[in-house]
């Protein structure tokens, strides 16, 4: 999804492929019609208007993470139906799916590896499967990922892309919210830093929990960020909200986040924060 201030158009993958990619790939901004390879060379912004895509799981580790260091160590876990579930289509269906269409496990991937030479315990979530969405597989990820990074003694950063928690999956899926809050404080108990990256977008279940407790929080330019949707919040309050509002500057603005960074500038800036957690000196 591009993201340009407060735009919300969705970009349209235009059906040139090269065995499962798209080889165009058309700004649902501008319009404008980008050869994939160069999209990816531009960290998948708009070349002509600066619209934000939506990155996968993959290309964001790949944004971030130093050549040839990710380790995946994301557990062989995959959800199951224990509501025997049923909305336009059946849970099953859904996650049989979104396996097919992503070639993930579920909604998360977890891994180790290094940015800047500084080695973390990396979890990036995927909006691409059913939203990002938290349910029991997600959050045992999630909780595995901050125990790695606890053993190893080494920073755990967490990209959210997430809508919340998995209504499929009912009350086991709040039950994540207070999993991965456990888990966030045996980080703290054991003196490891937790950075969050958010991201377009960051909200429910997952931003009430996990997404709101970390040491340093960034926030890549153009997210969403809040627990209930902007007309969900209008509707039921009757009051007109402010411009910006769960916008990435207004987080900022409220201080909700320490930073809004541009895509381009994410890895820098995770560098930099890592290399002040590591107390390495910069000259001044």
């Amino acid at each position: 999804m591009p993201i340009r201030k407060d735009s919300k158009d969705r970009y349209v993958e235009v059906e040139l492929r090269r065995g499962e990619e798209p080889l165009w790939m058309r700004c649902g901004a501008c319009g404008e019609l980008v050869f994939r390879r160069r999209l990816r060379e531009n960290n998948y912004i708009c070349p002509r208007c600066g619209a934000y895509f939506f990155l996968t799981a993959q290309e964001r580790i790949a944004a971030l993470v130093d050549p040839d260091t990710f380790q995946d160590l994301t557990l062989p876990l995959e959800s199951d139906d224990p509501l025997k579930f049923s909305d336009r289509k059946p849970y099953a269906d859904r996650l049989r799916e979104a396996r097919e269409s992503t070639g993930l496990s579920d909604a998360v991937m977890v891994g180790k590896g290094k940015i800047g030479d500084h080695e973390v315990i990396l979890a990036v979530m995927d909006f691409r499967f059913i939203g990002g969405s938290m349910g029991v597989v997600v959050g045992e990820q999630l909780a595995h990922a901050m125990d790695v990074a606890v053993e190893a003694r080494v920073p755990f950063v967490l990209v959210v892309a997430s809508g919340g928690a998995r209504v499929q999956e009912g009350v086991l899926s709040l039950l994540q919210m207070a999993k991965t809050v456990a888990a966030r404080g045996r980080l703290a108990r054991a003196g490891v830093p937790y950075i969050a990256v958010l991201t377009y977008p960051s909200t429910g279940g997952v931003m009430a929990s996990i997404a709101s407790l970390a040491d340093v929080t960034l926030a890549e330019q153009g997210a969403l960020i809040g627990f209930a949707g902007p007309r969900v919040i209008q509707q039921t309050t009757g009051e007109k909200l402010p411009p910006g509002f769960q916008r990435a500057r207004y987080a900022l603005e409220h201080g909700l986040v320490d930073g809004v960074v541009p895509r381009e500038g994410l890895r820098e800036e995770l560098m930099q924060v890592l290399d002040v957690l590591a107390g390495v000196p910069h000259g001044g």
